[in-house]
């Protein structure tokens, strides 16, 4: 009997630790979930931070600076610094005063941008992409499985009569728009995401991908049709990939504010183009909220329905639904989702129409956005009127959908799941702590208790009663 008790009581300690250590866990989770979203994208789990947007824009303006005869573009490095291809040392002596590195390169952009107007003026092939690689100094071509060896075959014989600054890549699966398969906006011909509130001054409208609808498609927030959101006053794919839905009536304006899933929600405050190797998130209905970097720009792509160029290429993976999903870093508006290749589980490419090169041609802007550039990123979140965001015109909570994410998305709006700024959220916060919180003691008062209560020994002559 006294073995069976010490037993028990070994176990009894075990259970209670187990506990403490399984509350930790739950705690642990349950704190992720009030501020960081997790899961996969193209790229492994990284903070968005303030810096990396701000090398961001000092990229951009010394490249705009010095012109596209004397750099070859500009990209964050792995080690967070902006830099800056240039073809001569004056323009690296500049780069470097400026408090970026320059590395210098053969080609130019003037001279990278002639390649890839040659390789547009072929014959077509669908199936095809190209785009500037600023790191490697190169436009890469990429061809995906529906090309054939004739095809193919062609292809680089147009690249071998541009020169050394065309590289050739294959690449599985197949280029194509992410149209149909997921909420929360609907239409009788398929279904997207919605991307950017924006405003001409007089109305309200979503930013979504071209290919998603023409003129006059109508927008529902249901599969049934019962609650109309709006209809699409402007079209432009193939040769861009952006419209503009104007909202059934003033009650559903929307602010610029983005619900990304998990509670979270960001506020939009200008829009930019964004740099190779900067960090960013995607979010979409079908996959929830992503997270990568930017790998290429000015890309085009020969989908089947046509050729789209000026894109942003990123290794964040999309999924069917997800067309017309935002694209944004911190609190910038940088695309809305085109369409790519593979998914969320294998990972993938992933294009995207940039939101400044859209704003430009609609004539419309981010609602009470202060200015449309980098520095838009340091202004501080505030709580919107009616707290609904772009992605769910009829139910705020939908946007983003329920995916994970890469990464931590700032800055959480007052109010919202991981909010500690007030009662509410304090309250809010601690709730969703409570079962770990509740786990941790009950596995605390466990373990006092086996340290308190000991299990009866029965003394043996020769025997400690100690042993075992």
């Amino acid at each position: 009997m006294g073995h069976t008790r010490r037993r028990a009581h070994r176990v009894a300690r075990l259970v209670a630790i187990g506990a403490v250590v399984c509350g930790g866990l739950m705690v642990s989770q349950a704190a992720a979930d009030g501020s960081p979203a997790h899961g996969s994208g193209g790229d492994p789990t990284r903070v968005l931070e303030t810096r990396d947007t701000r090398d961001a824009e000092l990229a951009r303006s010394l490249v705009d600076k010095l012109g596209t005869s004397r750099t070859a573009g500009g990209w964050i490095g792995s080690d967070g610094q902006a830099v800056v291809a240039v073809t001569d040392a004056e323009a690296a002596a500049e780069v470097n005063r400026a408090g970026a590195r320059a590395k210098q390169v053969r080609y130019s952009m003037r001279q990278l941008r002639s390649a890839t107007e040659t390789l547009r003026e072929a014959p077509r092939v669908a199936g095809t992409a190209w785009a500037v690689d600023a790191m490697s100094n190169e436009v890469v071509v990429l061809g995906d499985s529906t090309v054939s060896a004739d095809q193919w075959s062609r292809m680089k014989g147009v690249a071998g009569g541009i020169g050394g600054e065309v590289r050739m890549e294959r690449t599985t699966g197949s280029f194509t728009t992410r149209t149909a398969g997921a909420e929360p906006i609907f239409t009788q011909g398929g279904r997207c995401s919605a991307g950017f509130n924006v405003t001409n001054g007089q109305a309200g409208f979503i930013l979504t991908a071209g290919h998603c609808g023409p003129n006059g498609t109508a927008w529902f927030a249901d599969t049934q049709g019962n609650t109309r959101v709006g209809t699409t006053v402007r079209s432009d794919f193939p040769g861009s990939d952006f419209s503009l839905v104007q909202y059934q009536n003033a009650s559903l304006d929307q602010s610029s504010v983005l619900n990304v899933g998990n509670g979270q929600a960001v506020r939009i405050t200008g829009a930019a183009d964004p740099v190779v190797g900067q960090k960013v998130f995607r979010s979409g209905s079908t996959s929830g909220l992503r997270s990568g970097s930017v790998t290429a720009l000015n890309a085009t792509v020969n989908y089947p329905e046509g050729t789209v160029s000026g894109l942003i290429q990123t290794n964040v993976c999309a999924e069917p639904g997800d067309s017309g999903g935002p694209l944004f870093a911190q609190t910038v508006a940088l695309g809305v989702t085109s369409g790519g290749t593979g998914d969320c589980t294998s990972g993938g490419v992933t294009f995207f129409q940039p939101v400044t090169k859209a704003l430009t041609a609609l004539g419309v802007s981010i609602p009470n956005a202060p200015a449309s550039d980098g520095d838009a990123a340091d202004t501080a979140p505030t709580t919107p009127a009616n707290g609904s965001g772009a992605g769910a015109p009829a139910d705020p909570g939908a946007a983003g959908g329920a995916g994970g994410a890469g990464g931590q998305v700032n800055p959480i709006i007052p109010g919202t799941q991981g909010d500690t700024s007030t009662l509410a959220g304090v309250v809010a916060y601690a709730q969703s702590l409570g079962p770990g919180l509740a786990l941790i003691g009950a596995g605390l008062l466990g373990f006092l208790a086996t340290l308190l209560i000991r299990p009866g020994r029965r003394g043996y002559s020769g025997y400690s009663t100690r042993w075992g």
